[in-house]
């Protein structure tokens, strides 16, 4: 009987986090998450279970509302990069979940990296 898509995602994403829980132990996680319509990022601290930054393509302010595409990834990937050195963050690692590092993903970290942030 063949796996539903759903079911290997969710494989796959448990897969990535545990194999990054090992290696960066200490360091904020920068979660990605990505819908049909929109693409949102969040820095968590797992230590105190707190998030410390997030932004998403629902932001106004960001001009790219409801869209999900590579330029918009982009922003949202230099808002994050902004709000998590407000917060104190210098580096933290990369959590793609499920998701394949190509496209969309791929971009917003990119764009991290470009503000600053060391991923």
């Amino acid at each position: 009987m063949a796996n539903s898509k759903r079911t290997l995602f969710l494989k796959r994403r448990l897969r990535v986090r545990n194999k990054l829980r090992k290696v960066n132990a200490g360091r904020p996680r920068l979660s990605v998450h990505r819908s049909n319509k929109n693409i949102s990022v969040q820095l968590i601290d797992d230590v105190n279970g707190v998030t410390l930054a997030s932004a998403s393509t629902l932001e106004k302010d960001l001009g790219v509302l409801g869209k999900n595409n590579v330029e918009a990834a982009t922003k949202v990937g230099t808002a994050i990069a902004e709000r998590a050195k407000k917060a104190g963050v210098e580096e933290a690692y990369f959590d793609r979940g499920g998701f394949l590092f190509h496209g969309k993903v791929k971009a917003l970290a990119d764009a991290a990296r470009e503000g600053g942030l060391k991923i």
